[in-house]
């Protein structure tokens, strides 16, 4: 018999394709309602959205189903909220600043910024580590998250296969019809201080050959800080550079198949969806891979292939230039990328991994309730919707929240 799993929130489309691929895990995946640049995400006609913004609604209708399902997953600290709230066994799946930057960290930087990415008060940075803490199981990727992890919880769980969807990412895909007059790199990534966007502008203006750069128009907005960055690194936009409007996620794969080569991030130094997508379309990347970070894969220690090795605009540009002037050179890579990726994304691989965990966790829990009293779970959600209220009602004064998506929509409890 399937376990049944009850998924709240997705980042990155990994829930959906965790559910298209599983065979023993009946994946019921409900988001949040999406607007703006969410429009890139895939949305699957299996998915189900909440019908309204306000937390207590969307707990009201987790309390109506969570009879269904044997256990919960969440990704986001908005889906957590939601599980916690409702007093379900729940796991959190990190991938990414969620848990580098946790709303539960006073005054949380990211080593790039000079000021705090998190402006919460005591009552709910007090209130998310309550949460954080009450999650049935925590688990992230690769060894930089992890430590990030582990931090906080010493039984931090990693996984690091990520899986690729390859009925949508891979070779046979008809090229978007574009005009290509020169080597053309494709950069679909969002683009700001977090992805290294300042290290490319430097290195693009180091470089020899002659090539063109689409890339999306696309913008990271967390913070003023950022915005103020990102306006300044645009008055000062190197002539490769070309935008283009957003584009659907379903039309990626033409996009990458269009180019000669992808330019993914420039500052982590460990892969992300573009990094594994393309390579699976057949595409080689050009992205900052620290070998410092190492990968757990079927008992072995496995290094990244990807270039550059250093974040030093002048290595990111002899890689640019040795790309775009060497065919050669651009099929080993590629080689190189895709050998590592069927090992690190191949969904079936990654699937089993998640069906373990669950069916491990499940022998432990036996349910999707959490051991916690009717009284304290009423109280709690008297004085969350209390919060709510006082929140919602000051943000209404400012702005009017119809049809708002949950980045634009994150100071209410986000």
């Amino acid at each position: 018999m399937n376990l049944r799993i009850l998924a709240i929130g997705d980042l990155g489309n990994n829930i959906l394709i965790l559910k298209k691929f599983s065979k023993n895990l009946d994946i019921h995946l409900i988001d949040f309602p999406r607007k703006g640049v969410s429009k890139i995400t895939y949305v699957s006609s299996e998915q189900e959205f909440f019908n309204s913004l306000k937390i207590s609604q969307q707990v009201k209708y987790i309390n109506k189903i969570k009879k269904n399902f044997d256990l919960c997953m969440v990704m986001s600290w908005a889906g957590a909220r939601v599980a916690y709230l409702a007093g379900l066994n729940y796991v959190m799946y990190f991938t990414g600043n969620d848990i580098r930057t946790p709303p539960f960290e006073k005054n949380a930087k990211e080593p790039y910024l000079k000021k705090s990415v998190n402006n919460f008060n005591w009552f709910e940075r007090k209130f998310y580590r309550i949460v954080f803490n009450n999650a049935l199981a925590c688990v992230t990727q690769n060894q930089i998250f992890h430590n990030h992890l582990i931090k906080y919880r010493r039984d931090g769980i990693r996984i690091d296969r990520i899986p690729v969807d390859t009925t949508i990412f891979h070779e046979n895909v008809k090229p978007a019809e574009l005009v290509k007059k020169k080597f053309t790199f494709f950069s679909p990534q969002r683009n700001g201080p977090e992805k290294g966007m300042e290290l490319l502008w430097k290195a693009l203006k180091l470089c020899k050959q002659d090539f063109e750069i689409i890339m999306i128009d696309w913008f990271d907005d967390r913070t003023e800080e950022e915005k103020i960055i990102i306006k300044n690194l645009l008055e000062k936009k190197p002539n490769q550079v070309k935008f283009i409007s957003l584009i659907k996620r379903e039309d990626m794969p033409r996009y990458y198949r269009f180019a000669d080569a992808v330019l993914g991030q420039m500052r982590g130094g460990f892969t992300s969806g573009v990094e594994r997508e393309a390579v699976f379309c057949h595409r080689v990347v050009i992205s900052y891979s620290d070998p410092d970070i190492k990968y757990h894969l079927d008992g072995k220690i496995v290094e990244s292939p990807y270039q550059p090795k250093s974040k030093d605009p002048k290595k990111i540009a002899e890689i640019i230039d040795k790309v775009v002037e060497s065919e050669k050179f651009r099929q080993q890579l590629w080689k190189d990328e895709f050998e590592f990726m069927n090992k690190l994304s191949d969904p079936n691989e990654c699937v089993k991994e998640w069906e373990k965990l669950f069916r491990d966790l499940f022998e432990k829990s036996h349910t999707i309730y959490r051991n916690t009293s009717k009284i304290k779970l009423k109280i709690i959600n008297i004085f969350s919707n209390l919060m709510e209220s006082l929140v919602y009602s000051q943000t209404m004064k400012k702005k009017n929240i119809e049809g708002w998506g949950e980045d634009e929509y994150r100071r209410l409890w986000k």
